[in-house]
């Protein structure tokens, strides 16, 4: 597999419009993207920080894995996003060939149309792992 740069860090929030002044009024990002991904159950919201983008996740359903990682007590950073170039479906499949448990057996499309799949955090080390390709 071949990782060219990180993507963007997945960060959960419960509300991006009370986010959002933090991100731009005390740290200067724009916001550039606000975007629904009703099948992930989320609304995103994308700044840049130089050439690593942040996603704001904001659950829009009780039954959204982010809200449900809320609910837990979590907050902040929910994920590593890498930006694969030899393609996610490759990248899975040696993931798995390694021992890695797949969250997501085949990519799917997320946000910024890119292709996703999820790697477990049980055997990433702890870290929800995110693969991407445009």
């Amino acid at each position: 597999m071949k990782i060219s740069h990180i993507e963007h860090l997945g960060i959960a929030v419960q509300s991006i419009e009370e986010s959002l002044p933090f991100f731009e009024e005390v740290l200067g990002l724009k916001c550039y993207a606000v975007e629904e991904v009703a099948d992930q159950k989320v609304k995103t919201a994308f700044l840049k920080c130089g050439e690593v983008k942040l996603e704001l996740l904001e659950p829009t359903s009780p039954e959204s894995t982010i809200q449900k990682w809320l609910d837990k007590g979590n907050k902040g950073v929910h994920h590593v996003a890498f930006c694969i170039e030899d393609g996610v479906s490759e990248a899975l499949a040696e993931c798995e060939g390694k021992g890695i448990r797949l969250i997501d057996k085949v990519p799917r499309k997320g946000a910024e149309n890119l292709n996703i799949a999820f790697l477990h955090p049980k055997t990433t080390c702890g870290v929800l792992t995110e693969l991407c390709e445009h």
